[in-house]
């Protein structure tokens, strides 16, 4: 990764995440200042214009308590996504929220269901599952991290609360189930040290030069002296080979 491919990946993973939270707090100041009608575009189950609401209920909120309890959970999530899985991370993004929301249309059965917490599940249920699939410690320290956060979040895709809609946690948990196994094969995989690899094999590594059987570090020649002797087996090694040329000459020439 080149320095510029760098700066843009560490552009992305606070920028975006800053990015999608700004325009949620746009919305809502939107629908306080100006139109608080828009809260009616929330997804309405059953109803072919509810499905609108699929792409524009993540950015409306009932009140300013909604708004706040999503906030952190939205910018942490998202945070990690982008630093974990930079190159998915738009595609969990962009088809969580339409999968999650047409999941909601399809299985609730009445009300108009705002609120990005339907995204939010879907990055949890996400990282995970995703972290426990990859076998990476890494990414299963991220998933107990997201557990030890959010692990009570579980028992409101019951319903468990009057006005909350665990329709749109459920369907949140199970989108994010399914990405963890369709992008199965995009697992981070951690980077393995050369002597992790099958084919390693301790003699043949210059590294382990270095040291003795007991692991105790040993001071080489100086590099001077090393190349030195490394140019006089060269030499050595050319003598040798002129020497082999000329027997072969010589003995071609006797036997012609």
């Amino acid at each position: 990764m080149n320095q510029n491919q760098q700066f843009k990946y560490s552009n992305s993973i606070v920028v975006y995440p800053l990015i999608i939270l700004f325009i949620v707090w746009l919305v809502f100041w939107y629908q306080v200042r100006i139109d608080s009608g828009i809260k009616a575009f929330g997804i309405r189950p059953q109803k072919i214009e509810g499905l609108l609401g699929i792409v524009t209920s993540p950015f409306l909120h009932g009140d300013i308590n909604h708004i706040y309890n999503n906030s952190i959970p939205l910018f942490v999530l998202t945070l990690a996504l982008f630093y974990f899985y930079n190159k998915i991370a738009w595609k969990v993004i962009g088809l969580g929220i339409v999968m999650s929301g047409f999941l909601t249309w399809c299985i609730a059965s009445s009300g108009n269901h705002i609120g990005a917490s339907g995204l939010v599940y879907v990055m949890v249920s996400f990282m995970f599952f995703k972290g426990i699939f990859a076998k990476h410690y890494r990414l299963i320290a991220l998933s107990l991290l997201v557990i030890f956060l959010y692990g009570s979040m579980i028992w409101y895709v019951f319903p468990i609360k009057s006005g909350m809609s665990w329709e749109g946690h459920l369907s949140g948990l199970i989108t994010g189930l399914t990405f963890a196994l369709f992008f199965r094969k995009q697992v981070a995989k951690p980077e393995r040290y050369r002597w992790e690899q099958p084919d390693y094999n301790e003699e043949d590594d210059p590294f382990m030069k270095h040291f003795d059987e007991d692991g105790n570090f040993i001071e080489l020649e100086p590099e001077e002296d090393l190349e030195a002797e490394i140019e006089s087996e060269n030499n050595q090694t050319s003598s040798s080979h002129q020497n082999q040329i000329k027997i072969s000459y010589t003995f071609k020439k006797l036997h012609d």
